[in-house]
């Protein structure tokens, strides 16, 4: 379906295309690999790309790839898995791992053997998974694929999917390929501010906050939920760490940097230590930029209060605040909590956050009474900077008063920022059990294994807390 369009259909000029592509990268030394992100594109624009990833694979012992892509023709809620035998290519045949094809499809009722996303429709085929496979049958001796597209992309969905990967997948012989595109016909630099935030959240991996914020579409990556859900089965597998590749857009190769696609190259490994997940980049700020958060949120509210209108943080603002973070902003009066809300996952620049969130914890609080001004003066301002969020791979990790907690069951969420422990003498088993009750399920079920448990450090200040740094 591909074939003359994406790539060339002559099988010598489609090898020539890819070997050529291929020599020209200079492969980062990656061992103990899981999955890997390519773009989709027509191998003129994006081919340079995707050589970056699939350069990583010669000479690996790969028996099986699971390539799993977004769907741009057919609307349909479950992840496909081809109920075909094989895929074609101007290279030739790829077989399809029939018995692991089927094994997968009986996991989860959101996996389903299908030809949905896999043959034409209306008269467009689509391209996203079978651009992988030429690539993969020059770098691959001998190979099975498990082909499956995304029609639904939520969290949870991809969730089921990468779950059931990890269950499924022995050994080392298995690789798994996210097939996905990034931020679609933006000016050259708007595309590379939002792609740039994507490739953050993969290096941080932040898995959970790209998925919300994929799910809002405040950024973009056509691909997505096969990102995640590679995500989600390599961590189970024990890959933890990740690096970006290579970045570039199609303005990058045309010229024409009015309307670009955004395309990167990304893979997931297994430390090469045995220390688990690396922490989060440290994030710190100066104490002139505590004290201007500290007088936004402020007049935020009081802008809020009296004049029921919104706080103009304008644009001077230092690089810091500027870059995308979670952030909550806690109100007490007389030692009391007064009102607390927060963006978990990071959607507006700092400022911008702390200005919309003290006001919402003032006003919107469904706990208490909106903030009266009157009380104004009486009001103790709190903020909490988040770092991203990692699942909780052992429970007798997570560190009471440094670490924050999310507790995630389908659509139930509960949060408790890392302060909330200590102020409330909590021990570990107390603060995972009054999460769970904060997201309204039962005290125990953070040990159901369908539930996720999320950490993060908080750089947190105020009027009355001394500053503390995410360590």
């Amino acid at each position: 379906m591909a074939a003359g369009s994406f790539y060339p259909a002559d099988a010598k000029q489609l090898a020539a295309m890819i070997d050529g592509l291929l020599a020209a990268t200079k492969p980062t030394p990656i061992k103990d690999l899981a999955a890997i992100v390519v773009p989709h594109a027509g191998y003129v624009y994006s081919g340079h790309v995707a050589a970056q990833s699939y350069a990583l694979l010669k000479g690996r012992p790969i028996q099986r790839v699971v390539v799993i892509a977004p769907c741009h023709v057919d609307a349909f809620s479950f992840s496909s898995v081809f109920d075909g035998d094989a895929y074609d290519t101007p290279l030739g045949r790829v077989a399809v791992d029939t018995a692991f094809a089927a094994k997968l499809a009986s996991m989860d009722r959101r996996i389903k053997r299908s030809e949905r996303g896999h043959v034409m429709v209306n008269g467009r085929g689509e391209h996203s998974l079978e651009v992988q496979l030429p690539f993969l049958q020059r770098v691959l001796k001998d190979f099975k694929v498990v082909p499956i597209v995304m029609g639904e992309q939520d969290y949870d969905t991809c969730r089921a999917l990468g779950v059931a990967l990890a269950k499924l997948i022995q050994g080392p012989g298995t690789l798994i390929v996210a097939s996905s595109d990034l931020s679609h016909f933006h000016p050259y630099d708007k595309a590379t501010q939002l792609d740039g935030k994507t490739l953050q959240a993969i290096e941080e991996w932040d898995y959970l906050s790209m998925a919300r914020n994929f799910e809002r579409r405040v950024w973009e990556a056509c691909g997505g939920g096969p990102i995640v859900a590679a995500m989600i089965a390599s961590e189970r597998l024990g890959a933890t760490e990740s690096r970006v590749l290579k970045y570039a857009n199609s303005g990058d190769v045309t010229g024409d940097r009015s309307s670009v696609v955004g395309y990167g190259a990304a893979a997931f490994y297994k430390p090469e230590s045995t220390g688990g997940a690396t922490s989060s980049r440290r994030f710190s700020l100066t104490t002139a930029e505590k004290a201007e958060l500290l007088e936004i949120a402020k007049k935020s509210v009081e802008t809020a209060v009296r004049e029921h209108k919104g706080y103009d943080v304008g644009t001077a603002r230092s690089a810091r605040l500027m870059q995308e973070r979670g952030a909550f902003v806690t109100l007490k009066k007389h030692g009391q909590l007064r009102g607390c809300i927060g963006y978990v996952a990071p959607v507006e620049p700092l400022a911008v956050t702390v200005r919309d969130v003290a006001a919402f914890a003032a006003l919107r609080d469904q706990r208490f009474l909106p903030v009266t001004a009157a009380e104004l003066p009486e009001l103790e301002y709190e903020i909490s900077v988040l770092s991203p969020l990692r699942r909780v791979l052992d429970t007798r990790g997570i560190r009471i008063g440094t670490d924050g907690l999310v507790i995630k069951r389908d659509t139930s969420e509960g949060l408790l920022l890392p302060q909330v422990a200590p102020e409330q003498g909590w021990n570990r088993l107390q603060f995972l059990e009054n999460t769970c009750l904060k997201a309204g399920i039962n005290a125990s079920s953070w040990k159901d294994p369908n539930t996720d448990i999320f950490s993060f450090t908080a750089l947190v200040f105020g009027d009355h807390t001394p500053a503390r740094r995410d360590d």
